[in-house]
């Protein structure tokens, strides 16, 4: 009797792998930097962590219920967004603020393009461009050891000593390097952030090319530009963005040398608005930039199909 290979529609390569899977991954990938933040900033980190999740938790159930779609707020999509957006502003910043944000993050920043996997741009960095640009004295306010001062970007963009934005006590760079300075409330310890980077890279979540190509490029062009490397990427939001808004699977390239663009060209915006433009850091609008060139490097760099030949025709 002959066989007969019978062949169903796509897919055809299945995976175990689900969206809660990915999502509780990079959240757990996170709890070190939680807790250098807890650490730092104290019970208030906490407090405003929370309630930026319940917020995008809370938007993304409305949302979904306006637009008839199936109920999936625990799938931890918008738990990660409520805690990306958490970290990326001062912990001092005003709860009502910090609601605004996560609204927007969720309303705009995702469920206006469809809901999850169908937003161009990273949610938690649209709700924190959102109150940049509506607020800006408060999302610039920093405090550290229950005083506001500059951070360690702000303090060299403008020739000050690092001093008082650092934890006083020992080498300045061992200081960044865990974490023991001002900044946003979860951006603040390389430290924390690299090894939850190596754990997403230990399962297999993110590709380790993309976070070291961001942080090389970084650290080389603030070198050439006569920045101090070396604290240029301690500080700030490099880490956070290079390991998980940058390498983010919906707004990221997926062809390979797509990412390798995608990459080279945050790191040439981060450096350019750090070292010659008027603020200080540049990883958040840098990654919303190159967020909008996704479609385009997708385009221009996807692979030939399986048998494809190129046209003679003139």
């Amino acid at each position: 009797m002959t066989n007969i290979l019978k062949m169903g529609p796509s897919p055809h390569i299945r995976t175990s792998e689900t969206v809660e899977k990915v999502m509780y991954d990079v959240i757990i990938s996170l709890i070190p930097a939680f807790l250098v933040a807890v650490y730092v900033f104290g019970i208030r980190a906490f407090i405003v962590t929370s309630v930026a999740i319940l917020s995008c938790i809370v938007t993304e159930f409305v949302c979904q219920k306006i637009m008839n779609q199936d109920i999936s707020v625990f799938d931890g999509s918008a738990i990660l967004t409520g805690i990306l957006f958490s970290f990326v502003i001062p912990v001092n910043m005003s709860l009502i603020y910090v609601i605004i944000g996560s609204i927007v993050s969720i309303a705009l920043g995702k469920m206006v393009f469809g809901g999850l996997g169908h937003n161009i741009f990273n949610p938690a960095l649209v709700g924190r461009a959102f109150v940049q640009a509506s607020w800006p004295v408060a999302i610039t306010t920093f405090a550290l050891d229950g005083k506001a001062g500059a951070t360690v970007l702000d303090a060299m963009k403008r020739g000050l000593p690092l001093d008082g934005a650092l934890i006083e006590g020992g080498n300045q760079y061992v200081q960044a390097f865990v974490g023991r300075m001002g900044g946003c409330l979860g951006e603040t310890s390389a430290l924390a952030l690299l090894i939850g980077g190596i754990y997403l890279i230990y399962r297999g979540q993110i590709d380790w090319k993309m976070p070291a190509l961001i942080i090389g490029t970084v650290f080389i062009l603030t070198w050439a530009m006569g920045g101090d490397p070396i604290m240029h990427i301690l500080s700030g939001g490099l880490f956070l963005g290079a390991f998980y808004m940058a390498t983010d699977m919906v707004t990221s390239p997926y062809t390979p040398k797509g990412k390798v663009i995608f990459a080279l060209g945050l790191g040439l915006l981060i450096s350019l608005i750090r070292m010659k433009g008027g603020y200080p850091e540049g990883v958040a609008y840098s990654i919303l930039i190159m967020n909008g060139f996704v479609p385009l490097i997708n385009r221009y760099t996807a692979p030939k199909k399986f048998g494809e030949v190129k046209s003679n025709e003139k």
